[in-house]
């Protein structure tokens, strides 16, 4: 029998236990995994000045902002940061609606349980980055006014605990690195707080589950577009902390006229909306097998001065259903990182596009949709437009009303794991009667197809290939019919 481990041994695993329970307990934020809803809102730090993560109830928005927090605080940012960073020490606000909720909650994340001193440093600011006690607000016991924390430069950080029902005049003062505001404030607070961070070229960020509707704060995000400014949505289904079944049973216990934006994290958009029906009736599962016959057609829209974005339908004649295969939809990318996209999932497939395809690019004095024929992409001769006959021309009414009455009918589907397509679904909506063209990219896109759904083609998914002749009159090595007007 071999022996057993000595003295010295069974003192270093100890040792090596002790300082594991340590790290768990006392270094939360070296062991904190956003998951990816949470990092898109963390990234986008590096590019926008404000930023909206607006997200379902305990979907871990708040400890997003903390995370966010603790690493400008500390300087201690994870190896796979894209973010906004700070290498020198950082002054931020931490803002809540009270003074007791912010004790409660941001303090809580960041600093441990208020008033168990055993358990100061279980947030997600390490223990030993304190540089002292943080020093107490005045009228509820417990509470933070100011924390101290240790910078990687070597300097000191410095957070601020401030609440909304202070007023406006409480968040005037000093400059800022960032501030963070959770649950969302009356706009003359964020208005106020966000002019802090001029002055020092500051970012700041709101986490919180719009429960106000269509507030000024809100329509900020989703109807006044800006470079400055990004918004996340994060739904249930993203919560991927959370068990299926547990999530489940949270959306059904929601009241109903909440529960769109507790699970989804929507605003109510009332009578302003565009599309009602629920996002159930329109998902499917991902569609393992699709008959050949099915015709498919991309939709496009070009993105001049807006994300390129690409919609890929299948089109059941027999049934008339529409489904929402595929989608793509990115910016600051030129046609040939389009096209490749594309053509990974449908090279055959003919692509219809918008009017403005016919406009020349100011570089080459080419029409854009020639740019992208050139890149392979089998471009419709002629822009979309309805069938004559209808009278509808180019209307964008027209395939809102398309769209709607097959959701309302169950012709309209969509692949569940088109996360970018929901997104779009549930902001698209109308201000003072007119459509709200912001974060519409891939409902264009779908749009655009629908309209040329007559124009779509039962060919073969995936790259591009070489077929010989068939008896479907193709000439041996063409891999389109050159002589379907496509």
């Amino acid at each position: 029998m071999s022996a057993g481990p000595n003295a010295d041994e069974l003192q270093d695993f100890f040792d090596a236990l002790e300082v594991l329970e340590y790290a768990q307990t006392f270094e939360r934020l070296k062991s904190f995994k956003p998951h990816p809803k949470q990092w898109d809102h963390l990234n986008l730090g590096r590019t926008k000045r404000e930023r909206l993560l607006m997200a379902n109830n305990r979907g871990g928005k708040t400890e997003t902002g903390a995370f966010e927090a603790a690493c400008h605080l500390t300087g201690d940012y994870p190896v796979n940061w894209k973010g906004r960073r700070f290498d020198q020490p950082t002054i931020g606000w931490i803002c809540g609606e009270t003074s007791l909720l912010t004790r409660d909650i941001q303090q809580k994340k960041l600093c441990g349980p208020p008033g168990v001193d055993a358990l100061f440093g279980t947030g997600m600011i390490p223990k030993d980055a304190f540089t002292d006690k943080p020093s107490l607000a005045r009228g509820v016991s417990d509470a933070y006014d100011t924390i101290q924390a240790r910078h990687k430069s070597g300097g000191i950080s410095i957070g601020k605990f401030k609440s909304y029902e202070q007023g406006r005049q409480k968040f005037q003062g000093e400059g800022l690195d960032w501030i963070w505001f959770d649950e969302e404030p009356p706009l003359d607070v964020y208005a106020e707080g966000i002019a802090r961070i001029g002055e020092k070229d500051g970012i700041g960020w709101l986490t919180f589950t719009p429960l106000k509707g269509r507030s000024d704060v809100v329509l900020r995000f989703t109807d006044e577009e800006s470079p400055d400014r990004g918004i996340t949505m994060m739904t249930l289904d993203d919560a991927h902390h959370i068990p299926a079944a547990v999530r489940k049973k949270m959306e059904s216990g929601y009241l109903a006229h909440e529960r769109e934006a507790r699970a989804r994290g929507v605003p109510m958009l009332g009578s302003g909306r565009v599309f009602m029906t629920p996002e159930a009736g329109i998902t499917e599962p991902p569609i393992e097998y699709i008959p050949p016959h099915w015709a498919k057609l991309w939709g496009i829209d070009f993105g001049i001065g807006h994300p390129f974005a690409a919609a890929l339908i299948l089109w059941d004649r027999d049934n008339d259903v529409i489904h929402v295969h595929h989608v793509y939809r990115v910016a600051d990318a030129l046609p040939i990182q389009h096209a490749a996209a594309m053509k990974l999932i449908g090279a055959d497939v003919p692509v219809a596009w918008p009017k403005d395809g016919a406009d020349r690019e100011k570089g080459t004095g080419e029409p854009l949709a020639t740019m992208y024929k050139k890149h392979d992409l089998r471009m419709l001769s002629e822009h979309a437009a309805w069938p004559v006959e209808s009278g509808h021309g180019i209307s964008t009414e027209a395939g809102i009303v398309e769209m709607d009455d097959r959701m309302k009918s169950g012709r309209f589907k969509v692949a569940a794991q088109l996360s970018e397509f929901f997104e779009e679904y549930r902001f698209y909506h109308r201000k003072d009667g007119q459509l709200v063209k912001i974060k519409d990219d891939i409902l264009s896109a779908t749009r655009v197809a629908i309209m040329m759904k007559r124009r779509a083609k039962a060919v073969q998914l995936g790259g591009l290939s070489t077929r010989m002749a068939t008896s479907s009159g193709l000439a041996a090595g063409t891999d389109f019919d050159v002589f379907s007007g496509a």
